[in-house]
């Protein structure tokens, strides 16, 4: 029987703070049970195993990432829309590294074609159709995007960029702006 209180909704918030807290290796079904003070046996109704854990963990990232970049994205196009998307992304990073590193998990293709990820990669096609590209450029630049974005932010994260001039912000606007232009280029050749 479940314990009073602890739902699976609630232990993946918690999951998820405490990969924010430790980092998201370290979230464990044990390292949960230990924040709540209750025997691991008493997840195992909410929960399956630490994999499991995880991939709600990742899920839920997921989610909260697509709905952040959903409200960044409304009425904007072009380069506004290119910054305010990949702002969102680094702005998540830095306020919660656990979920990010949980945003990568790769997921199998059941689980990934229903979760938000699909709305990310929409997002992000539609973004580069206000550019005008077709394929199989679009693609091209969907990882070329994604591959900068988190190339750029995991640098960061990782304590890159911090004893160097211009300062890391600065550089950020560089790289948005050689993207947007190279992304109006494609187009007009």
């Amino acid at each position: 029987m479940p314990r009073a209180g602890l739902t699976t909704d609630r232990l993946v918030r918690a999951g998820a703070e405490l990969a924010d807290e430790v980092g998201f290796d370290q979230v464990t079904v044990s390292a949960l049970a230990r924040r709540f003070d209750v025997k691991v046996a008493s997840l195992y109704s909410h929960l399956k195993n630490s994999q499991d854990l995880k991939t709600r963990i990742a899920l839920l990232a997921l989610e909260e990432l697509a709905d952040r970049a959903a409200d960044a994205l409304a009425g904007r196009a072009g380069k506004e829309a290119l910054a305010a998307y990949a702002d969102v992304y680094r702005a998540y990073a830095r306020e919660h590294p656990g979920r990010y590193a949980a945003a990568r998990l790769p997921l199998d293709a059941e689980t990934a074609a229903g979760s938000a990820g699909v709305r990310h990669a929409q997002m992000t096609r539609a973004i580069l159709r206000g550019y005008g590209l077709t394929e199989p450029d679009e693609t091209h630049a969907v990882r070329l995007l994604g591959s900068v974005f988190h190339g750029y932010v995991s640098l960061e994260l990782a304590g890159g960029f911090r004893h160097s001039a211009p300062d890391s912000q600065e550089t950020w606007a560089w790289v948005l702006d050689r993207l947007d232009t190279l992304l109006r280029d494609l187009t007009a050749s």
